[in-house]
């Protein structure tokens, strides 16, 4: 029997693949911007190869995580004023298979938890419009996004003087839920907790 990659392994090959179509080493020559032969001769597309190459390459992957069944999970791990967090997150280049999603939704309440202890104190923010505006909230607004969504996953910034910790509330496939294109059946909501009187970066 042929060895099965890892979930590691896999996001190794994505990386490099990834290097290699940005250096143009792999190109998708038969794409074109417009579709329209005129037109496409005075404008560059070797972007849109690089690009397509690319995503066609992970898709190709994907295909290999179903059949192989290997997972899309990594394991974070944060710490945040003095206290630590083991979670589960989908790689951004992975999908989720239908095990990694009940990993995530058994993780959910250890990550609120631990969202609620590290952000006591800290002002919130709900974003919209794609994270270009925010609209101040309170915890019982988090309570109630939390209780509509399947899971959730968390990102920080933080330098000497500055900390944002934002909580993902998510359904659906992780792999849809950040982008627009997901939804209804797929989709976020980004909590920023930030020391009072800052604003979100994130």
């Amino acid at each position: 029997m042929s060895k099965v990659y890892t979930t590691e392994e896999l996001i190794q090959i994505l990386r490099s693949e990834r290097q290699a179509c940005l250096k143009g080493e792999r190109l998708k020559l038969e794409v074109t911007v417009s579709g329209n032969p005129l037109i496409d001769q005075f404008i560059k597309s070797d972007g849109l190869q690089k690009f397509t190459a690319y995503e066609d390459f992970k898709a190709a992957i994907h295909d290999y995580q179903k059949e192989y069944e290997v997972s899309g999970i990594i394991w974070r791990k944060v710490t945040i004023k003095s206290k630590t967090l083991r979670y589960p997150e989908v790689d951004t280049q992975l999908i989720a298979l239908p095990g990694d999603v009940e990993i995530l939704k058994n993780a959910k309440s250890s990550l609120l938890n631990f969202w609620d202890e590290v952000t006591d104190g800290m002002d919130l923010y709900l974003s919209f419009n794609n994270s270009k505006q925010y609209q101040e909230i309170i915890k019982a607004d988090v309570e109630r996004i939390a209780q509509i969504t399947e899971w959730a996953s968390l990102c920080v910034f933080e330098n000497s003087n500055f900390l944002e910790i934002i909580l993902q509330l998510g359904w659906g496939k992780p792999e849809e839920a950040s982008y627009k294109r997901g939804r209804p059946h797929s989709g976020s909501e980004y909590i920023h907790a930030v020391n009072p009187g800052n604003r979100p970066i994130g």
